[in-house]
């Protein structure tokens, strides 16, 4: 199953702390945040998660996958993450 935002509304709802409407608010600002941050160009530290960073990629060389004509691909940014050592060990050897 794909954890989405729903499910992450709903799993904040379910502790009884917030009201929908506010765990909703509370999600959408968190990605927000995130995505503001990455826009810049600045790393996303999340302790015992993982870090996401914006990295650079040069032009290179490509070709249509469906004529298998040769094509130039633009430089662009992309986003990469690396999980944390404590979210490592818990999805090697669980809880």
């Amino acid at each position: 199953m794909t954890l989405t935002k729903a499910h992450i509304v709903e799993n904040l709802f379910a502790e009884n702390v917030f009201t929908k409407a506010e765990s909703a608010q509370i999600i959408e600002t968190l990605f927000e945040i995130i995505k503001q941050t990455l826009e810049e160009g600045e790393d996303v530290l999340i302790s015992g998660f993982g870090k996401f960073s914006v990295k650079a990629k040069n032009q290179r060389r490509g070709r249509n996958p469906q004529t298998g004509e040769p094509i130039i691909l633009p430089p662009r940014r992309v986003v990469t993450f690396k999980c944390s050592g404590v979210l490592r060990e818990k999805i090697n050897h669980g809880s």
